[in-house]
């Protein structure tokens, strides 16, 4: 049986890095890739026995790769931290690391959301590369919503992976500034440039998308929750791009 190398990347996460940990047990080896938390992530990680690296964050795709990169083992599982392996998911890896005919995977995620799964809003087919050979596959480099560089043979587990995203309304939008910023940040890097039009159209239009035409009504208030503040973000992007623009703080 091929060997397993775990990846989390973390910044703050005391809340969910003991139970991210644990669901990977069953890997040889577990990295942390943390930001310089301020809080006990770290502490919890190296109780656990997890192998800690610090690096200070510049991107996603830099932050995933530099742990790759450190990895000990040719195939890694990587985890964000609100995710968590079930025990169906983990036999799946266990047998697929075997014989693997593939150079990635895709998994299926179950998401949840303020204690609600969500079944539509635009997260019904959500789907992540979540198991991958080192030798053959690194993150493309961008800023925001990173994803992998993938090779010919990719192939699809079964079994889906809990996403236990935004316990509450803090934490989203502490995520959505985040991702706002960066995606300001690759438009001012293309010499795109603020218009009224694109911060009301396209974050009206975002609302719609994710709350009629993608069935968010049907999630109940947490369907309304996601359309909003997906517009939320897409008014936050411009109006930070607008900043940059202007040269502002």
């Amino acid at each position: 049986m091929n060997k397993i190398s775990a990846i989390i990347p973390t910044f703050n996460e005391e809340e969910n890095i003991e139970a991210a940990i644990k669901c990977v047990s069953f890997a040889d080896e577990i990295i942390v890739i943390d930001s310089f938390s301020s809080d006990n992530t770290i502490s919890i990680a190296k109780k656990l026995g997890a192998r800690v690296l610090s690096r200070i964050f510049d991107d996603f795709s830099s932050q995933k790769n530099y742990a790759i990169e450190k990895a000990s083992h040719k195939w890694i599982i990587l985890l964000d931290a609100d995710e968590r392996v079930g025990k169906a998911l983990k036999a799946e890896i266990l047998k697929l690391m075997i014989n693997p005919i593939s150079n990635a995977y895709w998994v299926y995620r179950r998401n949840y959301l303020l204690g609600r799964e969500i079944k539509y809003s635009g997260w019904q087919n959500d789907k992540v590369i979540r198991i991958i050979d080192k030798d053959s596959c690194r993150y493309n480099g961008k800023l925001v919503h990173e994803e992998i560089a993938l090779p010919n043979k990719v192939g699809y587990l079964k079994n889906k992976l809990d996403h236990f995203t935004y316990k509450d309304f803090d934490s989203f939008i502490r995520k959505k500034n985040k991702v706002a910023q960066l995606q300001a940040k690759i438009l001012a890097n293309s010499n795109k440039k603020f218009s009224f039009y694109l911060l009301f159209a396209k974050s009206s239009y975002r609302f719609w998308n994710h709350y009629l035409f993608r069935r968010g009504f049907l999630d109940g208030f947490q369907g309304f929750f996601i359309a909003s503040f997906y517009a939320y973000t897409i008014f936050t992007r411009y109006i930070k791009l607008w900043i940059i623009n202007k040269g502002l703080k």
